[in-house]
Formats: structure tokens, C-alpha cells, sequence
């Protein structure tokens, strides 16, 4: 092989082809190198390759695949703001939860009865009541003497399945009040199935389910109405939630505004949160995650929070009993002593349990949480008499000082 002169410099030789009999031969490729294309040469009796690389060659594949993903974050991003009324409330939960009935329950109940009735919302759409009465007082242990209280708890689930799968843990709560009950009391405990839930119309949203809400006051407070004609004792009413439930609470005790309604006595949250935006931060940490700065584009923000300062603006004060999870893997655990602090705040009488070991739906379920709950209510009945019978002792002395 000849090594090529100074006047040949441009050429190129290439790999030396040995042939089937032997022969070594070297044919001269002869076109010019160029700076885009590979340059070869000779240094010191070998042969040295130089090659440019492109820049946009090794940018292309980090690009494509930097954009698929913030394309996939983006698009998980619209959906939440689009789909949040699907992704927050799910009534199909589990698949049969709209087609179940209050007869496939009933020998859960322990002998306690419930019956359903329809109402229409104050947008015309049709819900579904769960209703069930007990009576406390009439043999041993209660007083025959002097009329019975009104009790009335409205009651608001959380976030999915349907009423009848509660309606055991609510009898167990009823059987626990009806144990714990020393006065003559009756109590009427009324479930409201959101729009979209069980076989009520619809679909769920916070504005639609305040609708629901207010119907619902105003139908127990027209009940009470039509079954007690005659004087007796003042009635007390106890808004009852659990988990979303209880921005449903706080949305009623803190907006409505209409005068023939039942003066709201107490608030039972179990296992509540602060407002959607907290839960946001809560279910996703990261702050390199966009999905917590959402919060701006929320329609559902069921704000217990600053609900409670709303409340406390109110002429009639409730009493608030919190009622958390110890092992709720859900909501923080500093959001239950978040509301009860906002509670001392404003100046609103409020109450803290804690059920030990129990997650975001255990606390109804487990014996210790029945007997929370139960001695809430039966604490915020004995706290709304107390508080009727010092008003109604107050009200002769305003009369006499006038006078």
C-alpha cells in the first residue's frame, strides 16, 4: 500500500480488502471531505478519524421525551379541573351502591326500623330520605313525667357508596343514645342521599348538594311543625356529618337563612377536614406537583373552616363536637385540632374526641367510636335543655324590668 503524497492529500484511503486468492488490494476513494462529513488522515503511520456531531441530534431525544411528560402532567391537570365533581363524589361506589335497598339491611338493624321517603330539592330535583325514630325515657331508668324532647339529627355521609350499607352503624348509634338516655326524649334521625347518591336524581355537586341540604332542614322543620301542634318541650336539632359530609354541615349551619326553619343546636363532625385546598396540599406534598396549586380553579370547596366564623356570627351559637380518627390515613391529623382551635376563636363551645387506631370510615364502625358519637348527641341534647331552661327563666325577668 502506498502512503498518498502531499498532492493527493484530499484523497482517502480505505481498510485494505484482502481477495480470495490473496491479493491485497487498495482502491483510492476519491471524494472530498468536508466538515459536515468524516475526515480521515494519517499521523505517525496511523490513521485518524475525526466526526462531527450535531447538536440537534443529541437534543432530539431528551426534547421528546421531556414533552410527552409535561404533556401527560398537563393533561392530568385539565382533567382534574374538569372531572372534580367525578373524582370527589362516587356514588357508584361500589358498582351497586345506587341499587341497593333498605330491606337488604333490615336484619342488620338490631330491631331498629327505618323507612324511605322522597322530597324535592328547592331546584325541583327529587332526593331520598332514609328516616328512622326512637324513644327514650318510657321504662325504667327515664322519667314518665313531662313532655318528651324533639330530637332531630340530620345526618350527611361522605363521599361514596349509598345509605343502606350505614344504616346498621346508624341503628347501633340510635340502640347507644337509647341505652345512654336518662330524660324523655324522642329522637327522629333523618339521612339525606345527596343528588346523584342511591335512587335520588341528579348529579352531585356542592352547590346542588346545599340545595339538598336546606330542603332537607326545612322538611324536618315542617315535620316537627305537623306533629307537635301542641306545646312541647323546644325541639333540638343536631346536624350530623361525616368526612365531605361535614362541609355540608358547616355549609347549612353557616347560609341559611330562612326564619320558620328549626334553630340548628349542635354540629357532630366525624373525621373532618379543613377545606378542599388543605386536602390538596395533603394528598400531594410535592410542591414540584402542579395539582396542588389548583386550588384556584376548585368549585367544590366545602370550607368548614372559615364556615365556623360564619356560624359564630349567627345569633343562635351551636355547640361543635369533633369527633377524628387516631389512624386516619386520609385526613392529617392537625386538622381536627385545627377546627377546635378556630372553634375557641370565635367563641363557639367545642368538644375533641380522638378514636383510638381508627381509620377515615372505622370510627362509626369501631364500639369505642359508636360510644363517642352517641355521648356527643346525648352531651349537645343535655347542653341545648340547659341552655332553653335559662332562657326561659330569663324571659320573665326581661318582661318584670320593662314593665
Amino acid at each position: 500500500m502506498r502512503i498518498p503524497s502531499s498532492s493527493v492529500a484530499h484523497l482517502r484511503v480505505p481498510v485494505i480488502h484482502v481477495t480470495t486468492r490473496g491479493y491485497r488490494t487498495a482502491a483510492p476513494w476519491a471524494w472530498q471531505a468536508r466538515k459536515h462529513t468524516v475526515q480521515y488522515g494519517y499521523k505517525h503511520g496511523r490513521s485518524i478519524v475525526k466526526r462531527q456531531i450535531h447538536l440537534g441530534q443529541v437534543l432530539m431525544p431528551p426534547l421528546i421525551f421531556t414533552g410527552l411528560f409535561l404533556a401527560l402532567w398537563c393533561y392530568k391537570c385539565i382533567m382534574l379541573v374538569l372531572f372534580q365533581n367525578a373524582i370527589i363524589y362516587n356514588p357508584f361506589l361500589p358498582p351497586n351502591a345506587r341499587s341497593m335497598t333498605i330491606s337488604e339491611f333490615s336484619r342488620q338493624c338490631g330491631g331498629v326500623e327505618w323507612k324511605e321517603d322522597r322530597i324535592k330539592s328547592l331546584d325541583g330535583t327529587e332526593i331520598a330520605l332514609c328516616i328512622s325514630e326512637i324513644s327514650c325515657g318510657d321504662k325504667r331508668g327515664g322519667s314518665s313525667k313531662g313532655p318528651k324532647t324533639p330530637v332531630y339529627i340530620l345526618y350527611f355521609q361522605g363521599n361514596a357508596s349509598s345509605l343502606p350499607p350505614r344504616l346498621p352503624d346508624l341503628s347501633g348509634i340510635l340502640r347507644q343514645l337509647k341505652a345512654e338516655t336518662k330524660g324523655r326524649v324522642h329522637y327522629t334521625m333523618v339521612c339525606l342521599s345527596y343528588r346523584g347518591y342511591w335512587t335520588s336524581h341528579d348529579r352531585p355537586s356542592e352547590k346542588g348538594i346545599d340545595l339538598d341540604s336546606e330542603a332537607a332542614l326545612r322538611w324536618v322543620s315542617k315535620l316537627h311543625r305537623e306533629k307537635h301542634k301542641e306545646k312541647q318541650a323546644a325541639p333540638v336539632t343536631i346536624l350530623w356529618g361525616q368526612s365531605i359530609g361535614c362541609g355540608f354541615v358547616t355549609n347549612l349551619a353557616a347560609k341559611t337563612q330562612d326564619a320558620a326553619n328549626l334553630p340548628i343546636n349542635a354540629l357532630v363532625l366525624e373525621t373532618p377536614f379543613t377545606n378542599t385546598r388543605d386536602m390538596l396540599t395533603a394528598l400531594y406534598p410535592q410542591k414540584w406537583l402542579p395539582y396542588r396549586y389548583l386550588w384556584p380553579f376548585l368549585r367544590n370547596h366545602l370550607d368548614s373552616l372559615a364556615n365556623l366564623e360564619l356560624i359564630a356570627a349567627n345569633p343562635q351559637k351551636p355547640g361543635v363536637y369533633i369527633v377524628e380518627g387516631g389512624n386516619d390515613e386520609l385526613v392529617p391529623s392537625d386538622h381536627g385540632d385545627i377546627l377546635y382551635r378556630r372553634c375557641q376563636d370565635v367563641q363557639l363551645y367545642a368538644e375533641l374526641h380522638t378514636v383510638r387506631g381508627a381509620l377515615h370510615n372505622d370510627v362509626m364502625v369501631r364500639r369505642h367510636g359508636k360510644h363517642t358519637i352517641a355521648q356527643s348527641i346525648a352531651s349537645a341534647v343535655s347542653r341545648a335543655q340547659e341552655l332553653s331552661a335559662d332562657q326561659a327563666q330569663c324571659l320573665p325577668r326581661l318582661a318584670k324590668s320593662k314593665t
